[in-house]
C-alpha cells in the first residue's frame, strides 16, 4: 500500500528519508514497488527528488541518507501503482505553481471515477500522468485559484482551509482519499481511509488513514528516518500513513483536517458526515 509522511517543523531542520523503514515499505518486504518521493520545501519553492522504482534498489535514496536537506517542510510517498503505471510523470509527490509559489500534493487511497465524476475545466490545471492523484490535486488547484488574487497574498487559513475541506469531502465519496498538501506557509493533512496489508492481499479500506505525531525540542528518528534539529529548541509535528516510531502517535479520525504551521498544529476540523 501507497505510504505518506508530512513533517512540519518551528526552523528548518537537516532530514535524511527512507532507507530501512522506508526502503523495505519500498520493495523489500512490501508491495511498494512503484516508486517513491519527497519534496523539501525551500520558501516559496520545492525541492522534488522521486523515482518510478522501489526504494531499496535506489541510489538516490543511499544518496539522501548522506547528505542531509534542510527543510522546514516535507512531503514524503512510497507508492504502490493503482491506477497510471509506473513512470515519472506518476509518481508522487506532485508540484504545481499557483500565485507565485511551488505547491505539492501526495495522495494515498483509490479514488474511481474522479476523471468522470469532477471534470476539469478547458485551460485549467491539467495532468501530466494518468493517476487519479494527480487528477485530484488538479480538481483541489482549481478550487483554490480564487482565492490566489495576487503574488504575494497568500490567502487566509480559514478560506484555504474551506475550499481544501469541500473538496476532500467529494474525494471521499469516490474512494479513499487521504493527502498531504503544502502550498509554502501551510501544510494540510486529510486524513480519511485506507488498506491495510494482510496475507494474501489488502484489507477493504478502514480508518485511521493517518496518525501524527508532536515533538518539541528533541530530534525525531525511526528505522529509515531521522530529522536533526542541530541542537535548536524546534516543535516538529509529524504525519504518517503508520506510526514509524514507538512514541504516542495519535490516530486521526476519518474526515479529519489537520493544517500545521511551523511545527504546531494550528487548525483541526471534523468533516466526517
Amino acid at each position: 500500500m501507497c505510504e505518506l509522511f508530512g513533517l512540519s517543523s518551528s526552523a528548518p531542520v537537516g532530514m535524511t528519508y527512507a532507507l530501512h523503514e522506508f526502503a523495505t515499505h519500498g520493495g523489500l518486504i512490501h508491495k511498494n514497488k512503484s516508486g517513491w518521493g519527497i519534496a523539501y520545501r525551500q520558501d516559496r519553492d520545492a525541492i522534488l527528488i522521486k523515482e518510478p522504482s522501489p526504494a531499496s534498489d535506489s541510489v538516490w535514496v543511499r544518496f539522501i541518507e548522506s547528505h542531509p536537506i534542510s527543510t522546514g517542510t516535507a512531503i514524503a510517498h512510497v507508492r504502490y501503482a493503482t491506477a497510471g503505471e509506473p513512470s515519472y510523470e506518476n509518481t508522487h509527490p506532485f508540484t504545481r505553481e499557483l500565485g507565485g509559489r511551488s505547491h505539492v500534493f501526495a495522495h494515498n487511497g483509490g479514488l474511481g471515477s474522479i476523471w468522470q465524476k469532477l471534470p476539469l475545466p478547458t485551460g485549467g490545471f491539467q495532468t501530466i500522468g494518468e493517476t487519479d492523484s494527480e487528477y485530484a490535486f488538479c480538481v483541489l488547484l482549481e478550487r483554490l485559484r480564487p482565492l490566489w488574487r495576487g503574488l504575494g497574498v497568500t490567502p487566509t487559513l480559514n478560506d484555504k482551509l474551506a475550499v481544501v475541506a469541500e473538496t476532500a469531502a467529494l474525494l471521499r465519496e469516490l474512494g479513499a482519499a487521504n493527502f498531504l498538501y503544502s502550498d509554502g506557509d501551510t501544510l494540510i493533512a486529510h486524513a480519511h481511509k485506507r488498506a491495510w496489508e494482510e496475507e494474501g492481499g489488502f484489507s477493504d479500506p478502514r480508518p485511521p488513514g493517518l496518525s501524527t505525531l508532536a515533538l518539541t525540542g528533541s530530534d525525531l528518528s525511526a528505522r529509515g528516518l531521522h530529522v536533526d534539529s542541530a541542537g535548536m529548541d524546534v516543535a516538529i509535528t509529524a504525519v504518517a500513513s503508520v506510526p514509524l516510531t514507538g512514541d504516542d502517535w495519535e490516530p486521526l479520525p476519518e474526515g479529519t483536517i489537520l493544517a500545521l504551521h511551523q511545527g504546531r498544529e494550528v487548525a483541526r476540523l471534523n468533516t466526517h458526515q
